[in-house]
């Protein structure tokens, strides 16, 4: 009871602490003149991944790569067939071919280069710097690419008012942040050990969905007020910003071993569905209602295969 009362609380603790942490950057960096574009891409974008970062970080330091790679190979999965499912369920999704293309190229990029990774056994400081590099030239590419900058000014939060106000809510966003990813750690290791569970499985599910949580929140609002294109490149870009930056930036860190179940199917599983999305969103020019409820399925399939095999 006491490690889920852990995952909980961190959970909360990731969410909301990251959300603090976001607005107080943003604060920060408008007094200080950066333009919208610049903030969306760069402060937003780390912004909403730092709680899956630190995450992965406490995992990869606690010994526990299973956690590590779980996190982010289990989040891409839950993007695509949790997350775009519901938001199609509410609303047909309708996608932008040229943006899909760009993006939605880079994703499968990514992914196959972290698979390529994998077969190594693992993924050490040199290929962490090479993912690293892979974001920056992502981040270069939609910083020249002009439809980006719209969708990246509408990511914005609302803002606190103030150095001082700005700078509380950054530091109880990384505080919080830091506390809750340690807890949800804790948690998970405990779990896994006291029900036989390997860790890579807790990695994959429980600790995925709930770093994922933001992401669920973001696409769901945007299904709802029918911005299909905010939908969809939300989970795209957080896709992209888990492989090469919460990937690259743990394993330059700390080295990580690459868990055999990885690279059995989980990571075969990740390219798939990645492919899938874009199938789905290219066919038809949206992803129906129809295909939403196969990711959803889909999803409800993969959770089972993790606890059966």
């Amino acid at each position: 009871m006491i490690s889920f009362i852990l995952i909980a609380v961190g959970l909360v603790l990731l969410i909301f602490g990251g959300d603090a942490l976001v607005r107080g950057s943003v604060a920060i960096a408008r007094r200080a003149g950066m333009s919208p574009m610049l903030i969306g891409l760069t402060l937003v974008g780390f912004g909403t991944s730092l709680p899956e970062l630190l995450t992965s970080l406490n995992a990869a330091f606690a010994g526990s790569p299973g956690i590590a790679i779980g996190n982010v190979v289990g989040s891409n999965i839950a993007n695509v067939l949790l997350i775009v499912g519901c938001a199609a369920l509410i609303f047909p999704l309708a996608t932008d071919l040229r943006a899909l293309k760009r993006d939605g190229s880079v994703m499968i990029l990514a992914t196959l280069m972290v698979l390529a990774l994998f077969f190594t056994g693992e993924i050490g400081r040199i290929a962490g710097l090479v993912l690293v590099i892979g974001l920056f030239a992502f981040m270069f590419l939609a910083w020249k690419t002009d439809e980006s900058a719209a969708s990246l000014e509408e990511e914005i939060p609302a803002a606190p008012e103030g150095y001082l106000k700005a700078s509380l809510f950054f530091l109880a966003g990384l505080i919080g942040i830091l506390t809750g990813a340690n807890m949800l750690v804790r948690g998970a290791i405990e779990i896994a050990s006291d029900m036989g569970v390997d860790e890579t499985i807790i990695g994959l599910t429980i600790v995925a969905i709930g770093t994922s949580l933001p992401e669920l929140v973001t696409s769901v609002t945007a299904a709802l007020k029918k911005e299909a294109d905010i939908a969809i490149g939300n989970v795209i870009g957080s896709n992209i910003f888990n492989l090469l930056a919460i990937l690259g930036i743990t394993a330059m860190v700390h080295p990580l071993a690459v868990p055999p179940m990885i690279l059995q199917a989980d990571g075969w599983i990740m390219l798939g569905v990645s492919l899938a999305l874009i199938l789905f969103a290219w066919t038809g020019r949206k992803i129906e209602r129809w295909e939403g409820a196969v990711f959803v399925l889909g999803y409800a399939a993969f959770t089972g295969f993790l606890f059966v095999r």
